[in-house]
């Protein structure tokens, strides 16, 4: 095999020209054979290997600078780099990573995760080379899909000021996550299909080069003019009209064509972009037709591309999904709002059903929010569907534009709590304490799956700010018995004892059944809280707690500073209140990868360690 002559970094440069093709070849089937065993980011690594093997063969690593956007495209990298052997524990707890690390290799410089990040990183080391007045290269690769994110537009806007070089790499496969949508997206396409612009100009070039003498001057001369051919037939050029030079588009799968515009880029004083445009899932049939699906797969069936574990029960996304689509039926006025994710967050039946009243903003975050405190102001009732880890990306838009105004905004928080294999970046365990903070918000987080159609029934006719945090994962079906309807601020009581009662929030009432199962067995009277609301506390339920009880344990998936038993410690100390709380929650740290069992029993918040620790205090 040709790619086990890869042991370490800038050993692709060993390899012989004639075999670049079976070394992405085998490549391809490497990265294929190791994420249907473990599962990861598929078809975005497919469409880079040649994009990724033209740096590597063009660029000195560690000592030149590569930054992929996201990172889940860094598959490739990581091969290149010497880290083959660390594909047996892709994404697995204690093993490799499926973003870029820098504690993980030096080839890899800046750590990434969410999108539209890569150009200002890139910057940043542009600038401190030349002011260290040190010699390598910086390139940021983005995709088309992260460009849409107005980080990067504010990069390219600095970018365009820079006199040295710096080379931005666009890799465009026209897909993020589900298909791009916005005016870049379009403008992209006009590039692509731009075949009579490169007919006319290659026309152009072939005839001006045929005139006698002066023919071959007057084609360099159009060549160095930033105005020139490509001004007058591609409107706009919006790149060069930044002040960037823009280069391409390049085929992302013709290796020496790729090497050859890099090395004309790194040539370029200022920002250069280079366009190349790849196919995502190239070379696995099933990718290629449906690369969505294979952005992040779990395990699967290398012939057919079907999963291995095949689902029975539904999840939390799905059941959003049902409420939704009932919703869009009963009130004309409910609207979805997406960034780039619908189908992760469930909104792919509303946008059939209800296509005009169905909002994907790209990734954008920051202007979803805006956009929804718009919506509600005008009336209508945004739904805002966005993963725990990329809404705390708009932070400053919830509490400035939405919170301020009391408008009615639904933050359909999906992945909160652990989520896993993506690690640090994706976990969802800041937002109870980043929402909790800001006045105008009610957080709700419910027990099962029942309880998260009511809230989001709830919360679209609550006329405020209202958020409702759900898992990752199968949907809870247990105490179906358990349905009070849902009243602002308040509790619900699962079974009443004494002695020692637990508050649990949202995913943690599962546990909470557990750890309740586990103390009875040892005699202890228990008390079992599902706490409903986060914001705001249902304070008559914790007073009257303290009555009969000497230890309330609050039990939440979320760290605790900022969190909910941080807000009852406080709410027990002002009211002089002298009762033991245990707090369960996350850590105050950044949680690496695994699997979610092991990552709840390594930050104590399984069942096993909570009944442990209730044991030791008593």
């Amino acid at each position: 095999m040709v790619l086990e002559k890869i042991e370490q970094e800038n050993d692709i440069k060993k390899i012989e020209p004639e075999e670049w093709k079976l070394l992405a070849s085998e490549i391809r089937q490497f990265l294929i054979e190791k994420i249907s065993v473990n599962g990861g980011h598929l078809a975005s690594n497919l469409g880079v290997v040649e994009l990724t093997m033209a740096l590597h063969l063009a660029f000195d690593l560690p000592k030149d600078k590569i930054i992929w956007d996201v990172g889940h495209q860094s598959y490739t990298h990581k091969l290149l780099t010497g880290r083959r052997e660390g594909f047996d524990s892709l994404r697995k707890h204690g093993g490799m990573s499926g973003f870029p690390k820098r504690s993980e290799s030096d080839c890899d410089c800046f750590d990434t995760g969410h999108s539209s990040t890569s150009i200002s990183a890139g910057l940043g080391y542009a600038m401190a080379r030349d002011i260290m007045q040190e010699d390598y290269k910086v390139v940021s690769v983005i995709g088309d899909g992260a460009l849409t994110g107005g980080m990067a537009f504010e990069a390219l806007n600095n970018a365009s000021k820079l006199t040295s070089n710096f080379m931005i790499v666009l890799n465009d496969n026209n897909m993020s996550i589900s298909e791009n949508v916005g005016g870049l997206s379009s403008y992209l396409s006009g590039i692509r299909t731009a075949q009579s612009y490169q007919d006319l100009k290659n026309g152009i070039t072939h005839s001006l080069s045929n005139i006698p003498k002066y023919g071959e001057r007057i084609v360099e001369r159009i060549r160095k003019t930033k105005s020139g051919i490509k001004q007058l037939f591609i409107p706009g050029m919006y790149f060069e009209n930044m002040g960037i030079t823009y280069l391409g588009p390049v085929d992302g799968h013709d290796i020496p064509a790729l090497i050859k515009i890099f090395k004309e880029a790194s040539k370029v004083e200022g920002a250069v972009l280079v366009h190349v445009l790849t196919q995502k899932g190239k070379g696995y049939l099933p990718a290629e037709r449906h690369p969505a699906r294979f952005h992040g797969t779990e395990p699967f069936e290398i012939e057919t591309g079907l999963p291995t574990v095949r689902r029975t029960k539904a999840n939390y996304t799905d059941v959003f999904s049902t409420v939704m689509r009932k919703l869009g039926d009963r009130d004309e006025k409910v609207v979805a709002v997406t960034a780039a994710m619908a189908d992760g967050t469930g909104l792919k039946r509303f946008h059939n059903m209800f296509p005009d009243r169905f909002f994907d903003v790209g990734i954008a975050e920051e202007h979803a929010v805006t956009f929804a405190a718009g919506l509600a102001a005008a009336g209508l009732k945004p739904i805002f569907a966005v993963y725990s880890s990329f809404l705390q990306r708009a932070y400053d838009q919830i509490l400035h534009d939405v919170c301020i105004q009391k408008l009615p905004v639904v933050f359909a928080i999906d992945r909160a709590g652990l989520v896993g294999s993506d690690g640090e970046t994706h976990q969802g365990i800041f937002d109870l304490s980043y929402l909790s903070i800001i006045p105008n918000m009610t957080i709700m987080a419910p027990k099962n799956k029942w309880e998260l159609s009511d809230m989001i029934k709830y919360a679209v006719d609550f006329q405020a700010p209202v958020a409702v945090r759900y898992p990752k994962g199968e949907a809870y079906d247990g105490l179906k018995e358990y349905r009070a309807p849902v009243s602002y601020g308040k509790s619900e009581t699962i079974h009443m004892g004494h002695e020692i009662a637990l508050v649990a929030v949202g995913s943690m009432v599962k546990t909470a059944v557990a750890v309740e199962e586990a103390l009875r067995q040892r005699g202890y009277e228990v008390t079992l809280i599902n706490a409903r609301f986060v914001k705001p506390l249902d304070e008559e339920m914790l007073l009257q707690l303290t009555e009969n009880h000497h230890l309330i344990v609050t039990m939440e998936e979320n760290v605790f500073r900022g969190g909910f038993g941080e807000a009852v410690n406080d709410f027990y100390q002002n009211q002089g209140a002298s009762v033991k709380v245990l707090n369960i929650a996350i850590p105050d740290r950044y949680i690496e990868h695994g699997s979610i069992d092991i990552l709840k029993k390594e930050a104590g918040i399984d069942a096993e360690s909570v009944v442990k620790a209730i044991e030791e205090l008593v």
